[in-house]
């Protein structure tokens, strides 16, 4: 609403501000950064006192590279996390870290030194470690710019580092509590082994993709059977049937596993083609539901089953491994292959029988065990046979880059040489690959260090259970509250069915493993550990001082053994833990040991991607389940991963990622936020160039909002305000709403929901306010004088502003500190010094809404009658119309003859009647009752407000209706 002349122009209270309609954000947020670091904003939080502490713990990124936009994602929602506790009366603290050892950082050195043509294990350790300290620190400088751009607030001039000489020293102290309690044990194991990293893998460190492999159908001839059982003279000769997808296990077959509970059959060929690996005449034992695709596998014509075998049987059947009396074989494979009974085994594929190979899968192994089969060791650490293998000396399963060498088809070609294949393809299955390397594993048996998740600790913290895997579920469900709910399943599931915990890796670059071995004693010999506080002790002093590099030093060895013990009767270990374990110590060095850290060691928040309930989440749960008893959180937040805009996992060979430090170029870094806080967060989320495109408009909508209030509150003062008693029905409705809306917000930021909190916040700014409040209250607040009613609307506008402001202020920190300074400038303000404000209980209004909602209701109407006049160019504004409203509703009518209804539809007048609908009205079927019939409005256009009123004209100034003269008076 505006005058027509310059003179009653310049008479109306035009929104006066400098806050600018664009942005300029990019260029904009550095200096906003710049001012919080000055002022000092997250330490002059902490001087606050009597707060009750909120810390959120920050799961350790990896100091190797640029930011991504998982990245963003993450570090987005632990700060919207830590600002929104922190406004809501809490002492909410976040220390960022880092985790700083480990296999990537080691392979980067390992690549320098190969692209030198240097041979790294030439070169002395504690120099190669050195080295990777080195690389590891550039990188925490350069992503720690990197996320302090995107607005993130934090302890950044005292982070947590893994290597750390602190957190060296607490990371080995608690893997000797693993040592002392009794937990930790060495046991030979086949374990997920990487040949191309050459070390051992956790299932945290595993992905699957697809993979095509061998498979071959190999025959295991039955020799013997226990006497007895009259199986001798009936199934002598007959082939026990395998499938497998790994033909390199073959060499180290001990066993055929199958399953009691599964039918069994013996089949006869009774036709075949000629040459076929599969000839007529040949017995095989299947399961019987596999037979049909194993005899169509095998290319074979004709099948009969001659009859039933039971698990009885099986059970006493003595094979030949396929390759005993090869020539060449030097006897490798003369022994007995024995069939067991397996629960592992199933009918849904292959030939419902098992080739196991003890030293080469979980299954297997835990069968061995049982039935005392021997283990082989056949496989070397670079993923090749060891060279003394007869036939197979030398050959590679994996290469060193993670292709597939020869290992498989010199296996296959050897059974097919000595007759023992029936079949061969190939198949394109999920298949475990090292997420770091990207090439796939094998399972392999080697020594390691393992603590045992089902043994008894005697701590004197067993209120959740008396072992790690106990300790860790009832923590699961007794104390731990899961965002969303779906995290606990699956967390709890993983806890339920996980093997040991294998904590050694066969690297450099990390936390030894600081234990000692009792020289030619075996694992299960007692005193084969040394356990010995003063020893673990002198450990713990030195790190503290020296770092994890003292244990490589000379003379290490002696220096801690003291003189109670001969360096020459013990073994040092030095192998370095996983780095798993590093990260799921980090409760001890930050969250007990810090000053900003918590009382019991125990964070109110983990935060992380959905991947950690293998990772993060995991090995902290199982870490302190070993060490404190419980769960090291009381809440574990998960968001989902990040995808392009179609859906797709990015990916740089299809060109779809989405960089940050792009987005901050182009949008800023608001507007990242913002997408943060409009996705749910919870379930896989997608961003790309449109969606960009949408979040900025969305943004744009706010910005105005914002800039709007800002205008119409200049030169207010507390001698404006006015208190709820003396404000008008629509003042108090925007009161009740504002009072609805903090309890959401409160809410809907407690839980972590800030989808919800967001969607809240901006329907109401850009609906009740903009499109409704706003849009009504221009006109007083324009054109009245020095009303009661300007005075309400602008106190409104006071408080909105207040909530607004410091509600959006954890979403977008920098728009919201721009907002801020605008009405209080000054070297010490901020709004991220301040408070949500405390909402009166008053404010609440349930009558005054409901009859609020029949007035906008009515109004709908009104509103959509008037666009028709527009569109058919009847008037060119609203102001031009003086509809007649007829309501059948006696009481919607009162309602709304109880409010200023013209100025509510922005009409220059309205007519309220009770009469019945005429034919012609205007109506919404979605609104019953309710009719307009339109009409022009009477009168003359007030050159100051533009309404059309009969009065204009008849006051002291010309052309002018009587507020506006009353106004100008």
């Amino acid at each position: 609403m505006c005058a027509d002349t310059p003179e009653y122009k310049d008479t109306l209270n035009l929104p006066k501000t400098d806050f600018p309609m664009r942005a300029g954000l990019p260029k904009r947020e550095p200096a906003w950064l710049e001012r919080w670091e000055k002022i000092g904003v997250y330490d002059k939080l902490r001087e606050k006192e009597g707060r009750d502490p909120f810390t959120l713990h920050d799961g350790p990124p990896y100091a190797n590279g640029h930011l991504h936009i998982g990245h963003a994602l993450n570090k987005t929602i632990k700060d919207m996390i830590v600002r929104s506790h922190q406004m809501m009366g809490y002492d909410s603290r976040y220390v960022p870290g880092w985790d700083c050892h480990g296999l990537p950082i080691e392979w980067k050195i390992e690549e320098q030194y190969r692209a030198k043509g240097q041979d790294k294990d030439a070169v002395d350790v504690v120099e190669f470690r050195q080295e990777c300290r080195a690389f590891a620190d550039k990188w925490v400088d350069i992503q720690r710019e990197e996320f302090k751009r995107l607005g993130i607030t934090g302890n950044w001039e005292n982070p947590y580092l893994t290597m750390d000489y602190h957190a060296e020293a607490v990371i080995a102290g608690e893997f000797m509590k693993f040592l002392m309690n009794g937990t930790l044990y060495q046991g030979s194991k086949p374990v997920m082994w990487s040949p191309v990293e050459k070390t051992a893998l956790a299932e945290a460190e595993i992905e699957y993709h697809d993979h095509k492999s061998h498979t071959i159908w190999v025959k295991f001839p039955i020799v013997r059977a226990v006497e007895k059982t009259g199986a001798r003279s009936q199934l002598l000769g007959v082939n026990v049937v395998i499938w497998t997808t790994t033909p390199w296990t073959i060499p180290s077959n001990r066993a055929v596993a199958f399953n009691p509970d599964l039918s069994y059959g013996l089949y006869k060929v009774t036709a075949a083609p000629e040459g076929n690996w599969a000839q007529k005449g040949e017995h095989y034992l299947l399961a019987d539901n596999l037979a049909e695709d194993v005899m169509k596998a095998a290319k074979v014509e004709e099948f009969v089953r001659k009859r039933d075998v039971s698990a009885e049987q099986l059970d006493l059947l003595i094979c030949a491994h396929p390759l005993r009396g090869v020539s060449g074989g030097e006897g490798e494979w003369d022994y007995d292959v024995p069939m067991l009974p397996g629960d592992h085994v199933t009918d849904e594929a292959g030939t419902g029988f098992v080739h196991t190979a003890p030293s080469h899968g979980a299954d297997d192994f835990i069968l061995g065990v049982k039935h005392g089969l021997q283990m082989t060791h056949n496989v070397i650490e670079d993923g090749s046979f060891r060279a003394s293998l007869p036939l197979f000396g030398g050959e590679v399963i994996i290469t060193p880059k993670g292709k597939e060498g020869g290992a498989n088809t010199a296996v296959i070609n050897k059974l097919a040489e000595v007759g023992a294949l029936i079949a061969r393809g190939r198949v394109t299955h999920s298949y475990p690959h090292s997420w770091r390397s990207k090439a796939p594993v094998i399972f392999r048996n080697t020594p390691q260090w393992f603590a045992a998740v089902d043994r008894d600790i005697e701590d004197g913290q067993g209120e959740m259970g008396d072992t790690i895997r106990e300790r860790a579920l009832n923590s699961i469900d007794k104390l731990v509250k899961w965002t969303p709910q779906a995290g606990r399943n699956r967390l709890y599931s993983m806890i339920e069915s996980r093997p040991d915990w294998v904590l050694s890796r066969q690297r450099a670059w990390g936390v030894p493993l600081t234990c000692f071995v009792k020289k030619d004693a075996l694992p299960s010999d007692e005193g084969f550990l040394l356990q010995d506080p003063a020893v673990n002790a002198r450990i713990v002093e030195a790190f503290e001082v020296e770092g994890a590099d003292c244990w490589y030093a000379e003379g290490a060895k002696a220096r801690f053994l003291g003189n109670e013990y001969d360096p020459e009767e013990w073994v040092q270990v030095y192998d370095v833990l996983d780095v798993w374990f590093d990260s799921g110590s980090t409760h001890a060095f930050v969250l007990r040991d810090r000053e900003d850290g918590t009382k019991d060691g125990i964070a109110d928040v983990y935060m992380e991607g959905t991947d950690q309930h293998r990772g993060w989440f995991h090995s902290s749960l199982l870490q302190a389940c070993g060490t404190k008893g419980r769960a090291p959180y009381r809440n574990v937040v998960t968001h989902g991963f990040t995808l392009d805009e179609k859906g797709n996992k990015m990916s740089k060979s299809l060109g779809n990622t989405i960089v940050p430090e792009k987005v901050v170029q182009q949008y800023g870094a608001d507007i990242l936020r913002l997408w943060v806080a409009q996705t749910d967060y919870t379930a896989d989320q997608r961003i790309g160039p449109e969606i960009l495109k949408g979040v900025a408009d969305s943004y744009r909508r706010l910005r105005n909002t914002m800039r709007f209030m800002l205008g119409s509150l200049s030169e207010f003062s507390e001698a404006d305000r006015v208190e709820l008693a003396d404000m008008p029905e629509l003042e108090r409705w925007v009161l009740h709403r504002l009072a609805e809306l903090d309890h959401k917000v409160r809410t809907g930021y407690a839980a972590f929901d800030f989808q919800g909190v967001f969607s809240a916040v901006f329907n109401f700014a850009t609906v009740d306010l903009s499109s409704f409040y706003f849009d009504i209250r221009k006109d007083a607040l324009y054109c009245d004088g020095d009303t009661p009613r300007r005075r309400a609307a602008r106190t409104v506008l006071d408080i909105l502003y207040h909530r607004l402001t410091t509600w959006l202020a954890p979403i977008l920190v920098f728009t919201m500190e721009e907002v801020w300074l605008e009405r209080f400038p000054g070297d010490e303000s901020s709004v991220h010094l301040v408070d949500f404000p405390d909402t009166p209980a008053d404010w609440l209004n349930e009558p005054l809404a409901a009859k609020w909602a029949q007035v906008r209701e009515v109004r709908r109407v009104v509103t959509a009658a008037l666009e028709i006049q527009r569109t058919d160019k009847v008037i060119g504004a609203s102001l031009e119309a003086a509809p007649t409203v007829h309501v059948r509703n006696e009481e919607v009518l009162i309602a709304l003859k109880g409010v200023n209804f013209a100025d509510v539809c922005i009409t220059s007048s309205v007519s309220l009647t009770g009469d019945p609908l005429p034919a012609e009205a205007f109506r919404m079927p979605e609104v019953e009752g309710v009719g307009v019939v339109f009409e022009k409005a009477d009168g003359a256009k007030c050159q100051r407000c533009w309404k059309i009123l009969p009065d204009v004209g008849s006051h002291a100034h010309a052309a002018v209706c009587g507020r506006c003269d009353e106004a100008l008076s």
